[in-house]
């Protein structure tokens, strides 16, 4: 979920727009430094940073440990599907 502000009457509201899958696949590949198409921890937490999720770095290494299927330090594409059920459970992240 992206979380825009708005101004509505001389007010500034938080509203919440949800994600479609395509915006967050190019978000994670936005943030694959390094073009191992794999995301790292480092990775992760700033993804999170850019979703604006509090406490990014706890929670992207609790993801990893839930995620990361075989144990190699990076989620996969293969886990990649797990991680957006992840973030919908946990994190609250709409994804349309």
């Amino acid at each position: 979920m992206r979380t825009w502000w708005s101004r509505h009457h001389n007010v500034w509201r938080q509203a919440e727009v949800p994600l479609t899958e395509a915006q967050v696949e190019r978000l994670i590949r936005q943030y694959d430094t390094d073009g191992d198409d794999k995301i790292s921890r480092k990775e992760l937490r700033a993804i999170l940073k850019k979703l604006g999720v509090r406490f990014a770095g706890f929670r992207a290494a609790r993801a990893m440990a839930h995620v990361d299927a075989n144990e190699d330090g990076v989620i996969s594409d293969e886990e990649v599907n797990e991680l957006a059920k992840y973030a919908v459970s946990k994190w609250g992240v709409t994804i349309t």
